[in-house]
């Protein structure tokens, strides 16, 4: 049923002997000085430039356009009153139409008895009350299922594991990658600044490149199938790669990457991120993984190779920085 402002349903009068049912809806608000507030639903409607208006120009322009937009909609102006202050506009709803199911015979049918058939196996299972108390919603066990988690025991696969070393869908892409044997560790190590990469390293390039053959898809697809209720924007993007390897090979070659979208501290926060993830790798427990083991000491050797852009000597505090701060006002006397 068509939706016009906001009303509630009132009695518009007797047809018959029976009632006629309608929708009253505010329109404008008396003000004052004999002017009208249009509220804000009828100035779209009507087209009309101006919060106020006269009162004789409510009567002789706008009520009769109000009257012709809503009679365009099927929802006819019976007639205006005023309540409190208030124009209100009893609206008739005899020609909405409302989608209601139809039989064999073409009838319409207004709220149909219905009954509802089970499967042939849930028609027999003595659980059916309890199922149907369920929430429809998939469950965090099915969803451990269908990302391969879980064994169909329910014991965690490799891919489970490396997963719960991690807090978000980092893990779930690491793990994909690492089932993926021709993607080569070395590159691996550093496609892992990409996870967290966001879209500024990736340039006039696509952000998700679909014929990179590791991570992308991997994270693609832990982002299609998150847990539910979780809500997160996609932080994976391209091209932080390269930039963490020729920083990790040339540590002075920082402000060659530096462009007018990338900053250096885009640059210093993605090392941080990435350094993280490869500490993290390297603390995780050991898995009968040979894939995963070659990639923890990796990441333990470039820990060791690389230093964090935080550790950074600062400059000593000048006299007025150690000093005790005031915090009282003083004004001037005259």
């Amino acid at each position: 049923m068509a939706r016009v402002g906001q009303g509630i349903l009132t009695d518009l009068g007797e047809e018959n002997g029976r009632k006629i049912y309608g929708r009253s809806i505010t329109v404008a608000e008396h003000l004052n000085d004999d002017r009208v507030l249009l509220v804000k639903w009828i100035r779209r409607l009507t087209n009309w430039n101006g919060r106020q208006a006269p009162l004789p120009l409510w009567r002789e322009k706008i009520a009769p356009l109000v009257e012709h937009k809503l009679a365009l909609q099927k929802t006819p102006v019976v007639r205006f009153e005023d309540q409190h202050h208030k124009i209100i506009a009893l609206v008739s709803l005899a020609d909405l139409t409302l989608r209601v199911p139809v039989d064999a015979h073409g009838v319409a049918l207004w709220k149909p008895v219905e009954r509802e058939v089970f499967p042939d196996d849930c028609a027999q299972c003595p659980l059916v009350p309890t199922c149907r108390q369920l929430p429809t919603t998939t469950g965090v066990a099915m969803l451990w299922r269908r990302l391969g988690l879980v064994d169909p025991a329910g014991v965690p696969t490799l891919r489970g594991r490396v997963t719960s070393f991690f807090s978000q869908e980092d893990g779930l892409a690491i793990a994909a990658a690492l089932e993926d044997k021709t993607f080569p560790l070395d590159e691996l190590i550093y496609e892992l600044a990409n996870l967290d990469a966001g879209f500024r390293f990736c340039g006039e390039e696509n952000r998700w490149p679909a014929a990179s053959p590791g991570l992308p898809p991997a994270l693609r697809h832990a982002n299609d199938q998150r847990l539910p209720g979780k809500r997160s924007a996609p932080r994976y993007g391209s091209g932080a790669e390269q930039i963490v390897a020729g920083i990790h090979k040339n540590p002075s070659s920082k402000s060659a990457w530096i462009t007018p979208l990338l900053g250096a501290g885009d640059i210093d926060r993605i090392i941080i991120e990435w350094r993280s993830t490869l500490r993290q790798i390297g603390k995780a427990p050991a898995l009968d993984w040979p894939r995963w083991t070659a990639l923890q000491a990796m990441a333990k050797g470039i820990l060791q190779e690389t230093e964090s852009p935080t550790l950074t000597d600062l400059p000593p505090l000048d006299y007025a920085q150690t000093k005790r701060i005031e915090h009282r006002l003083l004004f001037r006397r005259h």
